[in-house]
Parts: structure tokens; C-alpha cells; sequence
């Protein structure tokens, strides 16, 4: 079975790594694509012409040229266009505000000699599709519709806090206001929909938000340990999250219920919209693409001859800070559509960092770590600081595991003898083997526990790097280990941790046969190895380190048997 496990695996990752077929190459940009990456809707009129009113405009539909307003703040730069009256771009600012991009083995070797890759571009969550709604963009459904692309007029707030925009189509009037915080991610969003005719009108009224994808940077997770950084469009819906990521469904898929927020979640960043003022009954409507990713809240809206409807929404566009998000909206955020804070509560956007069942050891990880890091600065040494208490802890297992193993390779005649005696009848040779084991007051599992006790550290800590902001883009030193939640790019770590897996084996005391000596003393070093060539480098790290102190914990523990039997 070892044998099995470790072909399987190596040649997993000799396909995964040479042979897998490259991702759909990503639409080539068109004549609407603007710089920087930033992609224009393909229906926009040109600079200065008149956009096309939508169909079936009353008589007072205004031509408006096309504009675009920049507003900038220190954490993220808005661009809101005229045409939807919907973000362009929402540009994050800082240097861990980057897309994630891995170094593949060469560009490790030339960050070694000194000529690291070029930053990665900042991170961009609102880059609509060619062709697509704007985020932020509504449109009216039903007898009288109203267009996602509708031109607004713009008018910015003195001071540069938010902007004001105003259509009017089809006997509707909307106004839309956005407010920006000063510092931070939140900002407001009140929407009014007036109905200009002389009649009531009924329909369904549809908040979009679309990200346009570049398939080249984008990586689902994997079983070789690759940690992934799809977008996925998600919306709560009755208090459970629904996420849809490429390849899932064919095609978009509906959500009925209370809509609590909604927007496009990634591994370490996340743009989403939430009522104010709780939950509201709609319909969630999820699409996913190799090359965009598309969602669309749709809610009832019926309002009389003259009369307007009012809806006050909260926005969050930045990085999966479990801080930032646990208090979202902000008091100064609901204060800005003239709301206090017990009339918004929490949206509990916290609930995008998904911890799964290993919830309560990922964040008392998470809580170490914080601890270590603002004690050293270095989230790598952070990494190994904690390593150290959990060896600590674990020290007295750790001692009982050698006593146990010591009288299990004292066994080990008894134990050759029995299986050449019964060698033609496992059933007997097994109870005799547990028959010595009970006179000579011996656990065989003892030597386990350690290990057993270990494995659900690994995969907290592996999900921890996985989804908390606080590790991404931090580096352990150098130029090559630049960022803990990606793999070592030039395998480093996990030859060092196969090494000293290797030499853990061989100190640890053999209370078994030569074949399952050898598997133990080489196999599973090399397939421990294998396994964790894409892992996060602050998970071979700390697989790394933990050898490294096993080594020194045997040696010790090894000199205190042979001191006592003295």
C-alpha cells in the first residue's frame, strides 16, 4: 500500500506538473479595453456621443456624455463610470494589496542570483467584463425595464467622499449616492427608485456585480497542496453560504430566500454588498466562467404613481481581515446614509473565512501566531516559535513514545520468534503477539499518539495559511521565500524535510521487521516529500522545524534512557 501511495503520488505530480493542459488562454482585449487592465463595457457610445436610451424610454431620457470620476482614498482608488452608473475599477493600495502570482523554479534561481520577478499588479475587485453589467450597476425587470447600462449623470461630493448619480428611462427615475469612508473598505450605497408615471408599476429590481478573469493567474486547489486563488461568486441566502466557482454548474443557477449580502469572494480578498437594515427576499442568481464571474440580486419592487422606494445598502471591498470584517458595517459607514448602529446590525462577513470543521484550532493557531509575530516581526519565525511550544506540550508523550518504543525493540526477538513459529497462521500469531505484549505491560500504539496528536495541527495550520490575510504576502527572509502561503520555489524546504524525516526515522528505536524498517526509514520520507513539493512554505516549514526538534528531543531523550539504565 505504501508502494502504491507513493507511485500514485509521483506520478500525480509529474502530470500535474508537466503534462496537464494549459487553462483556456483569456479573450484577447478589444478596442473597448482600456489601460491598466481596466475593461469598458462594449456597449459604451463613444467619447461625446449620446448614449442610446433604453428601449422604450419616455420622452424625458437626457443625452449624457460619457464621464468617469476617480476618487481616491488611501486604502482603495474608485473609478464610477456614467455609463451604468457602477465602479469601473476599485483599485487596492499597499504593498500587500498585490494579486497573488507563484515563482515557478527558474524565477526562484533569479531571485537567488538577485533579479527577483516584477510586483505583481495590485489587486482589482471591481474589473468588469467586456460586455457586462458594472458592479454596482441595477436594472429593472418586468413591464417597464430599465437597462444595467442606463447613463447617469455624475456630480462628486465637495471633498471628494462620494458622488451622485441620476437616470431617468421608461417612466423610472433612479438616484443613486455613494459614500466612501475616509480610511478603510466600507462605503454606502443608498438607492432610490422613483416612479414617474401616473400608474403603479411592479417588477424586480437587480443589483449586479461582475469581475472580468484572467484564467492565467487563476489555480483551483489541489491534492498536491496547491492552496488555489479562484474567484467564486457567493451570496447568503437564509444564513448559508452559496458559492459557485468555475466548472461547478454549466449554467447559472438561482437562490431563493432572505438575502443577507452577496459579491465575488476570493482566497484572500472579497468584494461584497449587504443591507443595512437586515435581510431582504430575493433571489440570488450565480455565474461562473473561465473568464468572469457574474451575480445578480434580484428583489420584488412595486411602488405607486409618484412614489419612491428606498434601498440602503452597506459595501465592503478589500482584504478577508477577520478584524475588518467582523464589524462590518462600520458605525460611520451607516451613519453615512443617515442610519445609527442599531439600525445596522452586523452583516457577518466574517462568515467568507471559511475555517471548516477545524474552526476553534485554526483560530487558536491564528491567535499564537498573531501573539509570536508581534513579538518577532517575522511571521516564518513566528511559524517556528509556535512549533517550538507545540513540541513543549508534547514533551511528555514525546518521552513516553521513546520508553515505549525502547521496550518494543527489547521485544523484538520475542516477536521474530513468534512470527517464524506461526508464520502459516496469522490469527494465532497476532494473539500471541498481544499475549506478550500484556505480560511485558506494553501499549504497541504508544509510539502514535505523538504523531496522531500531530496530524490535526497540519491541516489547521495548512487551512489557517489558507485563508487568513494575516499570513499572505509575508515573507520568512530572503528574496526566494517571499511569501509564506505559496510553495517554496525551489523545493528547499521540503528536501530539508525529507532529510530529517529520514534521520527522525533512523534515531527512533526499530521495534520492527527490516521490510517495514526500510518503508519507514525511506519510503515515507520520500512520500512526505513529494506531497508537500507545492504545499504552503509556512506549512513545510513547520513540518521542518518540528523534525529538526524531534532530532534534538530523540537525541536527549535517547542520553536520559541510557543514563537511567546505567
Amino acid at each position: 500500500m505504501m508502494l502504491f501511495f507513493l507511485v500514485s503520488m509521483a506520478l500525480l505530480f509529474v502530470y500535474t506538473t508537466f503534462f496537464m493542459p494549459e487553462p483556456p488562454p483569456a479573450a484577447e482585449a478589444t478596442e473597448e479595453t482600456v489601460a491598466d487592465g481596466k475593461t469598458a463595457d462594449t456597449a459604451r457610445p463613444a467619447e461625446g456621443e449620446t448614449a442610446t436610451p433604453p428601449t422604450g424610454a419616455e420622452p424625458e431620457a437626457r443625452e449624457v456624455p460619457e464621464r468617469t470620476l476617480t476618487l481616491t482614498r488611501p486604502e482603495v482608488v474608485y473609478a464610477v463610470h456614467s455609463h451604468g452608473g457602477g465602479l469601473s475599477s476599485a483599485l487596492l493600495q499597499g504593498e500587500k494589496m498585490r494579486e497573488q502570482r507563484r515563482m515557478n523554479f527558474r524565477q526562484g534561481l533569479q531571485a537567488l542570483m538577485g533579479n527577483p520577478p516584477e510586483p505583481a499588479p495590485q489587486m482589482n475587485l471591481a474589473q468588469p467584463p467586456a460586455g457586462g453589467p458594472l458592479p454596482l450597476a441595477v436594472s429593472i425587470e418586468g413591464d417597464a425595464p430599465l437597462s444595467a447600462s442606463t447613463p447617469y449623470l455624475l456630480e462628486e461630493i465637495e471633498g471628494g467622499q462620494g458622488v451622485d448619480m441620476e437616470a431617468v428611462g421608461n417612466g423610472w427615475k433612479v438616484e443613486k449616492r455613494l459614500r466612501f469612508e475616509r480610511e478603510g473598505f466600507e462605503f454606502a450605497y443608498e438607492l432610490v427608485i422613483t416612479n414617474t408615471t401616473g400608474a403603479p408599476r411592479r417588477g424586480e429590481l437587480a443589483f449586479h456585480w461582475t469581475r472580468a478573469i484572467d484564467p492565467e493567474f487563476e489555480e483551483a486547489p489541489s491534492l498536491m497542496g496547491s492552496v488555489g486563488n479562484q474567484s467564486r461568486v457567493s451570496c447568503f441566502v437564509n444564513d448559508d453560504q452559496e458559492a459557485l466557482l468555475p466548472g461547478d454548474e454549466k449554467a447559472p443557477i438561482r437562490h431563493n430566500g432572505a438575502i443577507r449580502s452577496f459579491g465575488i469572494d476570493q482566497q484572500y480578498f472579497t468584494s461584497q454588498l449587504f443591507f443595512l437594515q437586515g435581510a431582504r427576499e430575493g433571489t440570488c442568481e450565480l455565474e461562473a466562467t473561465s473568464t468572469e464571474r457574474r451575480i445578480k440580486a434580484g428583489f420584488p419592487l412595486e411602488v405607486g404613481a409618484g412614489e419612491s422606494v428606498t434601498f440602503r445598502l452597506g459595501g465592503f471591498a478589500g482584504p478577508k481581515d477577520g478584524d475588518l470584517l467582523a464589524v462590518a458595517p462600520s458605525a460611520s459607514t451607516a451613519a453615512l446614509v443617515g442610519l445609527d448602529a442599531g439600525q445596522a446590525p452586523p452583516a457577518g462577513l466574517d462568515g467568507l473565512i471559511d475555517f471548516g470543521i477545524l474552526v476553534v484550532l485554526c483560530k487558536l493557531l491564528l491567535g499564537i501566531l498573531k501573539g509570536a509575530f508581534a513579538i518577532f516581526g517575522n511571521w516564518g519565525i513566528a511559524i517556528v516559535a509556535m512549533t517550538f511550544l507545540i513540541k513543549m506540550l508534547l514533551l511528555p508523550l514525546t518521552y513516553k513514545q521513546m520508553v515505549s518504543a525502547e521496550q518494543m525493540k527489547k521485544l523484538q526477538p520475542q516477536m521474530e520468534q513468534i512470527r517464524k513459529k506461526f508464520a502459516d497462521d496469522k490469527e494465532k500469531q497476532q494473539l500471541e503477539m498481544m499475549k506478550m505484549y500484556q505480560e511485558a505491560k506494553v501499549n504497541p500504539l504508544a509510539g502514535c499518539l505523538p504523531m496522531l496528536l500531530q496530524m490535526p495541527v497540519w491541516f489547521a495550520l495548512f487551512t489557517t495559511l489558507r485563508n487568513s490575510f494575516e499570513i499572505y504576502g509575508e515573507p520568512f527572509f530572503g528574496p526566494v521565500w517571499r511569501d509564506l502561503t505559496l510553495k517554496d520555489p525551489l523545493y528547499v524546504l521540503p528536501v530539508l524535510l525529507g532529510v530529517t524525516m529520514m534521520i527522525t526515522q533512523r534515531l527512533a528505536p526499530q521495534a520492527m521487521d527490516a521490510a517495514q524498517a526500510r518503508i519507514m526509514n525511506w519510503v515515507m520520507p520520500v512520500i512526505f516529500t513529494v506531497f508537500l513539493l507545492n504545499y504552503p512554505a509556512g506549512l513545510t516549514l513547520y513540518v521542518f522545524t518540528n523534525n529538526v526538534m524531534s532530532i534534538a528531543q530523540q537525541y536527549a531523550i535517547r542520553k536520559w534512557l541510557a543514563y537511567k539504565a546505567a
